[in-house]
């Protein structure tokens, strides 16, 4: 699923009326029809209420003029407070406007701090006539706002939210929650709390980000009438992986009746030191649980009976001259364990002192296998950019926030900021030359760069996932996929949605609370039902 944003959606738009021939107020229309399909689908039967609808200056506040329209029909009472001039309203809005001023609706201006305080009084008024009030609908920005809010607007803002909430009541965003950039997902100043969002056309990018999450609700895409044509035609490079997309991957994975263990891949795993076995394990655990054939764990010698004892399935290849951690001593052993390996894991709890880093230096830059980086190696990476000049093989980040903080040389807050922006400056820095890294930025609306720096952003996962060991399932599990024959770009997409489908299940079945280790184990059943289109 495609998610343009702010620019190429407006870009949509023109196209659709411009080149398609179809009239702006017929989108808007469109849009506030929709809007009031999901309202009754949701809340049910609206006649004999009121509605709050909110105005802003520009179509959003349009579309909210039609669902005011609309309501009216259904027998709603529809109460219009507009945040601006509502002679300043041009276009397909102003026509909507007219529509509004002769149906005999009171307009209620509030375009001044003053004015704001004064709607507490008018809404007890409204309230004193006995009508129930079914729900708020925010028409003040769309997904074209970029500056901050302030003055009267955040005020009305935050007026909104306290009477939701004190109230109870159900909040309708159009199009996107007001003061979320639809680029990003972060919030400008103020925003909405939305319990539900109906957005047009397309989902954008702010409402799947960490931020958007926070504020859309449950989010619904209506169909406005814009062709197919248009959106194929909008050069949009960021998409959303969907359980449909992902389902349509994973049947790739499907076994043939003489499939063996030996034509499914062997994965080499580098992970863990004393203190941070447990990372090694659940790396393990996740390649072993998504159907990885074979599954090689080289390990520092001292810790060998911590991982025969824990791992079963998974063989254990036991370096001699590592004692607590692996090291550049056993280079050459390690090479040899690689050979004939389908992929590698490299990093998950593995240590960061100087032999482990020059260890690391060295596999990253000259093993030809596809390799999964993750967690220690990460650091490592970025703790020595500077001595990196080549890249054997196909790359695979996948860190967290903070190790991509320390990447590319900014701030966690600067990543969650803009993480899309953050993944594609990884991208740029590390790619040395070749077309086949992939970025993993793990969080709330996971952001993968692909080799042709195309973005997906994941739709699945939940809080309860914010626990250790979650990203070392995902390493193993990316690393398994690829080992199965699946291609680099679609195992990290595959990997990254079930990991997250995983932990949905998980969360409804327990809510927060959950392990690492019970994700992985419940890996099987859910790859069965992504297969199964359930």
């Amino acid at each position: 699923m495609k998610l343009p944003g702010s620019k190429a959606m407006q870009a949509i738009d023109r196209c659709a009326i411009e080149d398609f021939g179809i009239p702006g107020v017929v989108l808007m229309e469109n849009a506030g029809i929709g809007t009031i399909r999901l309202m009754e689908e949701r809340l049910g039967l609206l006649a004999g209420s009121f509605c709050l609808i909110f105005i802003g200056p520009g179509n959003n506040g349009g579309d909210g003029l039609v669902i005011g329209r609309h309501l009216h029909q259904r027998g709603c009472e529809p109460i219009f407070f507009f945040l601006v001039d509502p002679d300043t309203l041009s276009g397909e809005a102003a026509i909507n406007l007219a529509i509004v001023q002769n149906l005999k609706f009171p307009l209620h201006v509030i375009d001044s701090p003053s004015r704001v305080k004064t709607m507490p009084a008018l809404i007890k008024q409204i309230e004193s006539r006995g009508l129930p009030c079914c729900a708020i609908i925010d028409a003040i920005f769309g997904t074209g706002l970029s500056k901050q809010i302030r003055g009267y607007f955040a005020d009305t803002i935050d007026l909104l939210n306290e009477l939701a909430a004190s109230k109870h009541l159900p909040v309708i965003a159009v199009d996107i929650p007001s003061g979320l950039n639809a680029d990003n997902g972060n919030t400008l100043g103020r925003c909405v709390k939305a319990t539900m969002t109906a957005t047009f056309a397309c989902a954008k990018p702010g409402h799947v980000m960490h931020g958007g999450t926070d504020h859309i609700g449950d989010l619904h895409i209506i169909d406005i009438g814009i062709p197919p044509e248009v959106i194929s035609k909008a050069n949009i490079s960021t998409s959303m992986i969907t359980a449909e997309i992902a389902s349509g991957w994973a049947v790739q994975l499907t076994r043939k009746r003489l499939s063996h263990k030996g034509n499914l891949g062997h994965l080499l795993i580098l992970a863990g030191s004393a203190g941070k076995t447990g990372a090694a394990i659940l790396a393990c655990k996740g390649a072993l649980r998504s159907g990885c054939g074979l599954v090689s764990l080289c390990v520092p010698h001292d810790l060998n009976n911590v991982f025969e004892t824990c791992l079963i399935e998974a063989m254990t290849l036991s370096l001699p001259s590592s004692s607590s951690r692996l090291n550049v001593s056993d280079l050459s052993t390690i090479i040899r364990h690689a050979e004939n390996k389908s992929a590698v894991v490299l990093g998950p709890g593995l240590g960061e002192d100087s032999s482990t880093a020059e260890l690391v230096l060295y596999l990253f830059q000259n093993l030809e296998q596809p390799m999964v980086i993750d967690a220690d190696a990460l650091n490592i990476v970025a703790g020595y950019q500077d001595q990196i000049t080549k890249c054997a093989g196909p790359r695979i980040f996948t860190p967290h926030p903070g190790e991509m903080a320390r990447l590319i040389g900014q701030t966690t807050d600067q990543v969650q900021e803009n993480r899309i922006n953050a993944a594609k400056m990884c991208y740029e820095k590390y790619k040395n030359g070749r077309k086949d890294l992939i970025v993993i930025l793990k969080g709330a609306g996971t952001v993968i760069v692909m080799p042709n720096q195309e973005i997906m952003i994941n739709s699945s996962g939940n809080p309860g996932m914010a626990t250790g060991g979650m990203g070392d399932v995902l390493s193993g599990m990316i690393g398994s996929f690829i080992c199965q024959g699946m291609p680099p770009v679609i195992a990290s997409g595959t990997a990254v949605y079930l990991h997250g489908m995983a932990g949905d299940r998980l969360y409804d079945q327990m809510g927060q609370g959950y392990t690492a280790s019970e994700l992985a184990d419940n890996l099987p059943a859910n790859l069965k039902r992504l297969q199964e289109g359930n």
